[in-house]
This record gives structure tokens, sequence and C-alpha cells, in this order.
């Protein structure tokens, strides 16, 4: 029986014990050879079958089927985060994004393995402390240990690409120094050809969400995710459109090279701990600083922050969000698109047709397919009801009944007639994953406001404002 950092004890009865992630430091060998990764992916059916197979013999001998569904869903579900966790890359990255949506989970199946999902999230496998060090020496040099008065070999965080260590800088500040994985390109672009091949035992683990557009998604985004030099850039460009605010912490970027990023060090409550333990006001305000970050990036930095599972996110004492992990991140010079706002209103004011005629004019339908417009109601008005009223609880039930809503679009065929343009599909994708931690924390806040200030068109027809200027 092995225990987990949130103290409980999970046992599969088919399998060996196993822990997410290690207590003491210890270092776990990460595979990296294509077959070796391949062979650990493809473990994840086989255990599904032999599982499905238990469940056959168990209705046999009468065991209520509900339980035995539940049961199977808890088993799947474990095995499949313990060896995405375990190999990283993009098979990590992927259990990280999937994480996001648990309060979109079933109340009956949510309990049994809550915590390992939410453990992605925080911790993984570490690398091993000659491998840090070599890449440390391939990227800055012979004499890297020059650089820091002080260097933890004891990873304080570990991620899909890379983990990063506890330091001190030569000049005395904390730092954080986030060090690549040797292989992290072949093994995301390895993963991801895998993943595609196990749609159907995602659809057990999470039922009702595509998981095919994201895997699509973060493959186009590989190239940016390996180099730190671009994230690098990113947080520093957070990190000065930030400087000096009440509400909101960047920590500034020391040096990097492509495998390696130092930036300032910053403590702080891990968000995925206020889901878990936060108190009500704990929860509202970190929702509220959450959304207002999300929202002002595009107009304050230029850009979006891409990767909002809350692993990425610290409240800090003096009441501020921390925000870390820029390798996600989409330019955004001109703000959010005016025709998001703007669809949002005509959703609140039930003006359909004009609703449908700008889903035509931005490309998201084509020309001729008219749509319901009951149907076209139950597509949108879920997008604007957070907006609707001044304040706004964002809850795990309700997110569960949009769930089920998008199903029975999605089997009636209304969002087959949807394409989303490629400068909207981060935007949506960011926006359903926010929307989800927002119930995770299960926060009240004054949503419409934070709508009103940082989304053009919400509040005005932008187009007839442009068309009427001089």
């Amino acid at each position: 029986m092995t225990e987990d950092e949130y103290g409980e004890e999970y046992r599969d009865e088919d399998e060996a014990p196993f822990s997410l992630g290690p207590r003491d430091g210890t270092a776990r060998e990460i595979p990296r050879s294509p077959w070796a990764r391949n062979a650990r992916l493809a473990s994840l059916p086989l255990g599904f079958a032999g599982r499905s197979a238990l469940r056959l013999g168990r209705r046999l001998l009468g065991q209520p089927v509900e339980l035995i569904t539940v049961e199977l869903q808890r088993r799947t579900s474990l095995h499949l985060f313990r060896v995405l966790g375990e190999l990283k890359g993009g098979a990590m990255k992927f259990g990280q994004m999937l994480s996001v949506f648990e309060a979109a989970l079933p109340p009956e199946v949510i309990g049994p393995y809550r915590a390992a999902l939410t453990l992605l999230q925080e911790a993984a496998p570490a690398l091993p402390a000659e491998q840090v060090h070599a890449v440390l020496r391939e990227e800055l040099g012979p004499t890297w240990r020059a650089h820091f008065r002080e260097f933890s070999d004891t990873p304080a965080a570990a991620a899909s690409i890379g983990q990063v260590h506890r330091a001190v800088w030569e000049d005395g500040r904390p730092v954080a120094v986030k060090i690549q994985y040797p292989g992290a390109g072949e093994a995301l672009l390895g993963d991801y050809a895998q993943l595609g091949r196990l749609i159907r035992l995602f659809s057990v683990v999470t039922p009702g969400l595509d998981v095919e557009p994201m895997l699509r998604e973060l493959k186009e985004r590989v190239a940016d995710e390996l180099d730190y030099r671009l994230e690098a850039a990113a947080q520093q460009a957070f990190a000065d459109a930030y400087r000096g605010d009440k509400e909101i912490l960047v920590p500034d970027t020391v040096t990097f090279t492509q495998r390696v990023l130092v930036t300032e060090w910053m403590d702080g409550t891990p968000l995925a701990v206020v889901i878990r333990e936060g108190t009500q006001a704990e929860r509202d305000h970190a929702g509220l600083r959450y959304t207002r970050f999300l929202f002002s990036g595009p107009e304050r930095a230029g850009r979006l922050h891409a990767d909002p599972h809350p692993g990425n996110f610290r409240l800090l004492d003096d009441g501020r969000l921390g925000v870390i992990d820029f390798g996600a991140v989409k330019q955004m010079p001109d703000g959010f698109p005016p025709a998001l706002g703007t669809l949002l209103r005509l959703a609140q004011d039930g003006e359909w047709t004009a609703a449908e005629d700008l889903l035509v004019r931005e490309g998201v339908i084509t020309p001729g397919a008219h749509l319901d417009p009951a149907a076209l109601g139950s597509f949108l008005l879920p997008l604007s009801t957070p907006a609707a009223e001044e304040t706004y609880r964002f809850t795990r039930e309700w997110l569960r009944e949009e769930v089920v809503q998008a199903i029975d679009l999605r089997e009636s065929g209304l969002l087959r007639r949807f394409n989303l343009p490629p400068s909207y599909v981060l935007v949506n994708r960011v926006v359903g994953a926010a929307t989800a931690v927002l119930c995770q924390l299960e926060c009240e806040i004054p949503f419409r406001t934070e709508v009103t200030r940082w989304l053009r068109g919400f509040t005005e027809d932008v187009a007839a404002t442009e068309a009427a200027a001089p």
C-alpha cells in the first residue's frame, strides 16, 4: 500500500502498488526511447481490456452494473494518470490538460481519483541529478556552478518537459532554474502520435470531453514549448506589463538558453491547494484575480497566457496572484477579437439571427448553413450566462450540466457545422479550461465586470462604432 502527498492510499487489486509521484526526492529513470515510451502507452489499452473482462465476470456474478462501472473508471483513471506522469513529455502535458476538467466529471465517480488528477498539476517523478548537471554544463558551460551561490539537486517541481530547481543566483537573489528534459522534443512528438490511438480510453475517464482537438493543438505548439528563449521573452513581457501591480505578480527573467530558464523565485500557495482546502473567501479572492489576469493579458501584455491549469498559479501571502510557466502564450497585440464580446451580448439579448450572421462573417460557420435558433441558443447561452448578473457562482454542478448539453448538441450535428478559424482555437480552449478551473474553485465573483472591462463588443456594437468613426 502506498500513500500519495495528500495522505490518500491507493492499491489497484489487478496491479502492483504504485505512487503517482516521489515523496523522498529519489530519482526514477524516464523512458526516452520511442520503443520504451510506446510500450508504456500501449499498456493502457491492455490494462483497460483486462479491467473490462473483470467487469464482465463480476456482472455474471451478479454485482450491480453501476458499482462495476464506477470501479472500472477508478482503476482506469489511476492507471492512466500514473503512466502519463511517469513518461512526462507530451503524455504528461496531456494529462495535465485533462486534469483541469476534473470538475466536469460525474459526482459518483469523482471521489476515488480526484487526487490522481490534481497531483499531475504539481508533481511528477524527478530527473536524476547527474542528468540535470549534464544539461546545465551543455547550456551554461563547464563552470555553471559559478553562477550560483547555492543549487539544490532535489527538484522543487516537475512538469511535462522540464523540472524546476531552487537556487540562489550569484547576486544573492533566490531563483527558480527550469531545466528541459533530454530528448523532450522526440518524446513530445512520439507521445502525441501514440496518444491519438487511445481516444476511446480517454472517453472512459472523461466522458463527453472531445479530446482529439486538444491533442491536435498540443502537437502544433511543440516547437514553441521546446524553446525556452521564447518562454523567457514572453515571461519578461508579462513581468514588465504587471510590474508594480497590486493584484498580479510575474517573476522577472534572470537568464536563459534554449533548454535552461532562470527566473526569480516566488513563494505562495498553489491554486490547486486553494481548490482543495481554501475557505470560500480565499476561493472568491483567487478566482477574481485568476479571471482578471487571463482577461487582461492581451490588452496589457499583448499576449494571452494559454496554459491556465492550477499548477501555474500561486496565491501569495500579500493577496496577489503569482503566475508562472509562460511556455504556452498566444500573441494578441490587438486584444481579444471584438466578435467574442459581441457574440456574448447578442446571446444575452436573444438576437440569434445577428449572432448567426456574425458567426458566418468570422468564418465559424459556412454561408447558407442555416442553424435552428433554438439549437443556436442552447449553444450560446451557457457562454454568456456567467456575465448575465453582477456576480456569478461557478459550480461543478453547472459545469456538468453544460457538458451534458454539449454532448446532446454534438449528437444532434450542430457542432459539426462549426469550424473554428485558427485565431479562435487557442482562445476557445483557454476560455473552456479557465471556466473549468473557476468551477473547481466554486467561487462567486463579479464576472460581468471583468467581461465588460476587457472584452470589446460586450457593451457596444464595435462594427457600428468603427463604421461611424471619421
